[in-house]
């Protein structure tokens, strides 16, 4: 510094405090991230998975999962209280009110409730016979009924019932198919988790390159002024004030449209959720304060196979074939009823009903017709069965597969992110500050210093898009294992 006139010296050093100060009040503006404790909790394969999956997917106990949520325009007084929102709050708002998900579980629910139906006995059917009213007078004149000596009137009671073990049977099935309905709807919670993360980690990504733009507005101001100072000393040619200006209008550009994409962003979230895609929503939070230890690929592999819920729902379904199968060659076996008949002479309404006497019934429903519906029952039985089969050897192979593609595109873009983080960040910073002070002392470094601060721009939004894309790598891949991606 040294080297400058006196006044350019004054002007310089009035211009760095003022935009030190401008900095420190600008940089309050733009959106602050909390820093969310990191958890060591992904010690889940070294543990026993949980005895019930579907309470873990359930929505929060302050929630009845048989009632539906009130529309959520209702409640906007209640999410607009909540001044900013982390990936769990959000995890759990969807987990409470997006309507796909309140449908899955309603549809479950159904399925449930179709068990008990098929489990209880058939219903019996109660019959009156009146007979032997004349043909002349009032067709309605029971009180005359029995004065004919070939009248008959009776009270029935007929009740049917299956071969033992056919209605239970089928029950089961019943029950098995709406728990492999379940799982498949424990995957659908695993899949809106990946997207609400990857949604989460890329516009927490916007907001770094909002506030990376911002300081790059400051650093280009600084810049602008140093050069404005030195061409009023003659010691540096106006254009390069002129270039300055263009670098900083152009990333005040790139803000603008970041700002816009940020509000549809925050719209996708809220419907993601179940909000009012105008409602408003701030989000906080940390990416690099998230990451998890990921477990070797061999320890994900293993927990897919014994956890997904897609393997879960397929083998459920398995069973149910099996079971089918059984069930369709049971319908060999005859269905049974049974009749009881109160017969007497006069009618049931006389004051005096002469004598009664009874008749039981009991008939066999056999199968006729040389078997020919029972034996292509069994046969289509023992096709879907083979059929779901080999789905479920191919569920297991496309999950295998994308567990181990997912890992592979983590491993990936996770030396990407440290390569940015560890070489790229520190070498352009010391670039970008050593071009600084050789063109505040009187340097001829203005294209360096241009260069430098481009590059260093540059690197700090490719960094927050690398973190973002190992955040969202690290959700697809706990997803693809059938992981919680939130944890």
């Amino acid at each position: 510094m040294k080297q400058l006139p006196r006044r350019t010296l004054s002007v310089v050093c009035f211009t760095l405090l003022t935009l030190g100060y401008g900095y420190g009040a600008f940089a309050q503006s733009v959106p602050a991230t909390v820093t969310v404790e990191p958890t060591n909790k992904f010690d889940a394969f070294n543990r026993a998975a949980p005895s019930n999956k579907v309470e873990s997917f359930l929505p929060p106990p302050e929630l009845n999962s048989t009632e539906l949520p009130l529309p959520k325009i209702l409640n906007q007084s209640v999410n607009n209280a909540r001044s900013s929102w982390d990936l769990r709050q959000l995890w759990n708002e969807l987990r409470a009110n997006n309507p796909q998900l309140i449908a899955a579980r309603e549809a479950y629910f159904a399925a449930k409730a179709t068990v008990p139906q098929i489990n209880a006995p058939a219903n019996p059917t109660v019959g009156l016979v009146v007979s032997g009213m004349p043909g002349s007078g009032s067709p309605l004149a029971f009180g005359t009924a029995g004065t004919s000596p070939q009248s008959q009137n009776a009270f029935s009671f007929q009740q049917p019932f299956q071969f033992p073990g056919k209605r239970s049977l089928a029950a089961d099935i019943a029950d098995t198919s709406a728990e492999a309905l379940q799982a498949r709807n424990e995957n659908l919670y695993l899949q809106y988790g990946a997207q609400l993360a990857s949604l989460y980690y890329s516009t927490l990504a916007s907001q770094r390159q909002l506030k990376v733009l911002s300081e790059t507005v400051v650093r280009t101001e600084l810049i602008k002024n140093i050069a404005k100072a030195r061409y009023a000393n003659y010691s540096a040619a106006y254009v390069e004030f002129l270039n300055a200006q263009v670098s900083q209008s152009a990333a005040e550009s790139d803000r603008f449209t970041l700002e816009r994409q940020l509000a549809v962003a925050y719209k996708n979230i809220n419907v993601l959720i179940g909000r009012d895609p105008r409602e408003k929503l701030v989000l906080r939070g940390d990416p690099g304060a998230a990451v998890r230890k990921v477990p070797t690929l061999v320890e994900l592999e293993s927990y897919a196979e014994s956890s997904h819920p897609l393997l879960k729902s397929s083998l459920l379904q398995v069973d149910a074939a099996k079971k089918g199968v059984t069930y369709a060659k049971k319908a060999y076996l005859p269905d049974f009823q049974i009749i009881g008949t109160n017969f007497m002479n006069r009618s049931p309404f006389a004051a005096n009903n002469s004598a009664s006497y009874y008749q039981i019934e009991f008939d066999i429903v056999i199968p006729l017709y040389f078997f020919m519906k029972e034996r292509y029952g069994v046969e289509q039985a023992v096709r879907n069965q083979a059929a779901i089969e080999a789905s479920n050897t191919s569920m297991h192979q496309e999950i295998i597969l994308g567990v181990g593609s997912s890992y592979a595109s983590y491993e990936q873009i996770k030396k990407l992110y440290e390569f940015l983080r560890d070489r790229q960040l520190p070498v352009a910073e010391a670039a970008y500050k050593v071009s600084l002070i050789q063109y505040a002392n009187n340097g001829q470094g203005f294209n360096d210093l241009m260069t430098a601060q481009i590059q260093l721009r540059s690197i700090e939004i490719q960094l927050a898009l690398a973190e973002s894309n190992l955040m969202q790598a690290q959700a697809t891949l706990f997803a693809a294992a059938g992981k919680d991606p939130i944890e």
